[in-house]
């Protein structure tokens, strides 16, 4: 399972955001979420989702509001499930928990953490083992990493807001002309 936890940056200085945060990101991934996004903590937003698409589709929306430190947690929940998100718990859960604190420190405000965390590979850096063929925690949130500093630079150059809500290919819209590379 996946758990996103979100917390708002400055909230002692800014507007409150985590209302209307859940209610966008529960309205944006309606049909995908395995229980309602929830808020908690007073700034924080929590959801839990089975997928790794849907995990990625609301990292990507809610760094690219700019607003959020976004902690990905990967793990299992346990269950039976509650009705409500801020009542599960699980390594899923510690784990988005400690990357949260880790997206703080982190230039994109992203990371990514695994509860239990992953064994070390044997075909790591140097070695000439065959590995499984999928990448790691580790490489998973470095392709993360690089793909939002990407975004980010992409549309400052094209002079859109980073703050804005995406409306790219991921989250099934078109972007807005503006968002666009100008025209020769």
């Amino acid at each position: 399972m996946f758990v996103i936890t979100a917390d708002q940056k400055g909230s002692r200085t800014d507007v409150d955001r985590a209302g209307t945060g859940r209610d966008d990101l529960a309205s944006r991934f309606e049909g995908r979420l395995v229980l309602p996004v929830d808020r908690t903590s007073g700034d924080e937003l929590q959801a839990l989702v089975a997928d790794a698409d849907t995990a990625l589709d609301m990292a990507l929306v809610l760094t690219r509001a700019g607003h959020w430190s976004v902690g990905l947690g990967i793990g299992t929940v346990r269950t039976p499930l509650p009705r409500a998100t801020r009542e599960a718990t699980g390594p899923a859960f510690i784990a988005a928990r400690d990357a949260v604190g880790a997206a703080k420190r982190s230039a994109t405000r992203f990371a990514l953490a695994v509860d239990p965390p992953a064994p070390p590979r044997p075909d790591g850096p140097g070695s000439d083992l065959p590995g499984s063929g999928l990448p790691g925690p580790d490489e998973v949130e470095a392709l993360i990493t690089l793909l939002l500093l990407a975004r980010d630079r992409r549309t400052s150059r094209a002079g859109t807001s980073s703050t804005a809500w995406p409306t790219g290919a991921r989250s099934g819209r078109s972007p807005p002309r503006s968002a666009s590379r100008p025209r020769p």
